[in-house]
């Protein structure tokens, strides 16, 4: 089934509405901070920024990747000289919602990040707490960690991948195979060639 530019809007929604109904919730109680607490907390979301776009990119992307693996898949079944040209407009459409979208997200959240983000700093941490993890945070040692810890992760998910792709792989295709049948549908060609070469 393919993901229609609705439900993809309706995930998105959901996601936002959850992040507002806690920025809701929560604002209320950030009003006793002192000052100096205050300061503090400001100085920190300055620094999670990144993250915050990082969080909302995510939100964007998770509902498109899916999308656009289903698209892939329908795509295929296309008359070969009809796929070029759908795969293009395809994308436009794609671009399109993301030019749309994206700046929305990024900001939504940034604004949404001191009544969430910042009312969760101000009940779990001590204002010399919050001094402590600004400390760090602002360290050479901590900037010098987030720069490699993209190279960390996808050196983990590298190794992983090969070791597991193969097996995952074979498995998700014997899924899709399994709820075809349940749905009655048609065999997903590549799903079919996997449980026929696995029965060999």
């Amino acid at each position: 089934m393919i993901l229609t530019h609705k439900a993809v809007l309706k995930t998105l929604a959901a996601a936002t509405l959850t992040l507002a109904c806690n920025a809701g919730f929560a604002q209320a109680a950030s009003s006793s901070a002192s000052p100096a607490k205050k300061e503090l907390i400001a100085k920190l979301l300055m620094i999670q920024q990144p993250g915050v776009e990082q969080l909302s990119r995510n939100i964007l992307q998770q509902p498109l990747q899916q999308l656009m693996q289903q698209a892939g898949g329908a795509l295929q079944q296309m008359p070969a000289d009809k796929r070029e040209a759908t795969g293009k407009a395809m994308e436009a459409e794609i671009k399109k919602f993301v030019d749309q979208n994206g700046p929305m997200l990024k900001d939504r959240g940034i604004k949404l990040a001191p009544s969430t983000v910042g009312v969760l700093l101000d009940e779990r941490f001590t204002e010399d707490e919050l001094r402590q993890l600004l400390a760090w945070l602002d360290s050479p040692v901590s900037k010098k960690f987030g720069l490699v810890s993209n190279d960390l992760q996808k050196s983990l998910a590298d190794k992983l991948l090969a070791e597991t792709g193969p097996t995952l792989d074979a498995r998700f295709k014997a899924l899709q195979l399994t709820l075809a049948k349940q749905l009655g549908l048609p065999p997903p060609p590549a799903a079919a060639a996997a449980s026929s070469a696995a029965k060999k």
